[in-house]
């Protein structure tokens, strides 16, 4: 069986709908899988062993160029390798008419079928004119969870239920048997995910530095990475009231990864680098402020604690306690 997955952003979103791969081959060990994403993902949807061929698909780069010789070409063999194959089934997973597009262009045999979502969830962008390029809509509730939506698209297209949690496969980009990158502390770490592009997503900073002093038993390095110069100035500041912390340099997405594969105890709010510390399992703490829990909240596994909701942000003693409940094994009165 040859299957194509269409899911091209954000970074959240790609991630959470790497269980569909672990499903599929589950029920279908010997098919073929490929993965249509945005070239800035590619690198994530590598880091599944399940994925075949990778499209890359360049639209957010395409459209400042739309009219040049070189974006027309690169158009035209996207969609020629595309093309290439032949699909038993062709999954849309995202809802857009890009993406229903992309689907159109694709071809499947005598017997395939094109499958997407009937409706979105609430707050998603999901754009109904996607469902004319589908032989087969799946509805689901307005309130499925990320992880989910997408499961429950792949059980329909291949006659199966969900009926396990979601397991997101990853390779694993760093082991203790390997050289420390030169960010690395030689001790354990908790890193904090603090950044994030709203505002409102945000938890206190004064909450962050005082999380830090309660962790000062644990003898745990403290880590404040950062991905934009705002950030950069907020982690230094931060780093500046919390002794011993350390703001690190600029990560590439890889060595990102590798920090929250890789870290004791990861705590963050609502932002890509903390789901993807979830979907490795690293001991990880959720902090939703602004965000409905219920849509991204990991629920696959006993080392994931969410706390907070929209408009109901964590306390700090909440997240204390957490941190207790996740490191108590290695944490002695």
């Amino acid at each position: 069986m040859k299957i194509l997955l269409i899911r091209v952003s954000s970074l959240g979103d790609v991630l959470h709908n790497m269980p569909i791969v672990n499903d599929l081959l589950r029920h279908f060990p010997e098919a073929q899988i490929d993965w249509v994403v945005e070239e800035a993902y590619v690198h994530l949807v590598k880091l599944n062993p399940g994925v075949r061929q990778i499209f890359a698909f360049a639209l957010r780069r395409w459209r400042k160029s739309l009219f040049t010789s070189q974006t027309r070409q690169e158009i035209k063999h996207f969609f020629t390798q595309l093309r290439e194959q032949e699909y038993d089934l062709v999954l849309d997973t995202q809802g857009l008419l890009k993406t229903g597009i992309i689907m159109g262009m694709a071809r499947i045999t005598s017997t395939g079928k094109k499958i997407g979502l009937a409706n979105g969830t609430e707050g998603s962008g999901y754009e109904g004119i996607s469902r004319i390029f589908h032989t087969d809509s799946v509805a689901v509730d307005r309130h499925t969870h990320a992880v989910l939506r997408g499961r429950l698209v792949a059980a329909y297209a291949g006659g199966y239920t969900v009926d396990t949690p979601a397991c997101f496969g990853l390779n694993k980009l760093y082991t203790e048997s390997q050289p420390r990158p030169a960010w690395m502390p030689s001790k354990p770490y908790a890193v904090f995910f603090h950044g994030t592009a709203g505002a409102s997503k945000k938890w206190p900073q004064d909450h962050w530095v005082q999380l830090a002093a309660s962790l000062q038993s644990s003898d745990l390095a403290i880590l404040l990475p950062w991905g934009s110069t705002a950030e950069k100035a907020e982690a230094e500041q931060m780093a500046s009231r919390i002794p011993d912390a350390i703001t690190l340099p600029k990560l590439s997405m890889q060595d990102a990864t590798v920090l929250a594969q890789a870290a004791r105890i990861a705590i963050g709010v609502d932002t890509g680098l903390t789901h993807i510390a979830a979907a490795y399992e690293t001991p990880t703490i959720e902090i939703y402020c602004d965000s409905p829990r219920w849509k991204t909240e990991g629920n696959w596994s006993d080392k994931i604690i969410n706390l907070g909701d929209q408009g109901a942000p964590a306390s700090v003693i909440e997240v204390q306690e957490a941190i207790q409940k996740l490191l108590s094994p290695v944490i002695t009165d």
